[in-house]
């Protein structure tokens, strides 16, 4: 079997000015056999309703769910004592954060809700020797990726399926910085973030994974791309915890400190 090049998109969270920039970097290329995004389409951005319909209208394009997009199926903002990753109910980041899914919700409508309903748990496709597995952050959770270890026995169970691989990839989102782990024949790989990264560099992301034989080829492209777009809209549209994600966007930090 000849190669095989997929694309991918991780954590966009509405920011539409990096997507584009995204989008624009593969369409560049001639080599894509397939785009896949590892979900948080929306939540968390200025821009809902603009990425939907730019989702909506990429071709050859696999979509995995993230713990936003459940939420947004969920209605998490209807529970008793709405809560997400852990955090304390009570606590204002959260409230906002919640507040935030909601007002996200009533952007994207129904039809936000329908794609989220659509889009994949996991993707797994075998290269010749070479077994990949796409998540946003783990097929058994979309809220923590797997740990090594966690990762190896997956492994191990898998490979009983599927005797004639001997080489594993494991691709998820949601950590919003890189990774690039390895555990004797399993390489576990995270590019970061397309739209808000929390490695301190602003640069957004786009990875490129070309599997051959046994091999593959990780290439991760930081690009500039024009912030100010982001943080204005974020500023003319005051979602709920705005103040919080200008502050993100522009330092690629988790920033609470406002």
């Amino acid at each position: 079997m000849p190669a095989k090049t997929f694309a991918i998109i991780t954590d966009v969270h509405s920011n539409v000015a990096s997507l584009e920039t995204a989008l624009g970097i593969i369409d560049a290329r001639t080599d894509i056999d397939q785009k896949i995004c590892l979900g948080d389409y929306f939540a968390l951005g200025p821009s809902p309703k603009e990425t939907l319909d730019i989702f909506m209208s990429i071709e050859n394009c696999i979509f995995i769910r993230g713990n936003h997009d459940r939420y947004l199926i969920e209605r998490l903002w209807e529970q008793e004592r709405p809560s997400l990753e852990g955090m304390n109910p009570d606590d204002p980041i959260c409230q906002a954060i919640v507040a935030n899914g909601e007002w996200t919700a009533g952007e994207v409508g129904e039809a936000g809700v329908e794609f989220a309903k659509s889009m994949n748990i996991a993707y797994r496709e075998i290269v010749d020797n070479t077994l990949v597995e796409f998540t946003h952050a783990w097929y058994q959770r979309d809220d923590m990726p797997p740990t090594m270890e966690e990762a190896l026995n997956w492994r191990n169970h898998v490979q009983n399926a599927h005797p004639h691989v001997s080489r594993f990839v494991f691709v998820h989102g949601h950590a919003h910085t890189p990774r690039n782990e390895t555990g004797e024949n399993l390489t576990i790989l995270c590019q970061g973030a397309t739209g808000l990264p929390f490695d301190e560099d602003t640069r957004g992301s786009v990875a490129f994974l070309t599997v051959e034989g046994d091999s593959f080829d990780w290439d991760v492209v930081r690009y500039e791309y024009d912030q100010s777009i982001t943080i204005d809209l974020l500023e003319d549209r005051h979602p709920p915890f705005y103040q919080n994600l200008q502050n993100t966007v522009k330092y690629a930090t988790i920033r609470n400190d406002v």
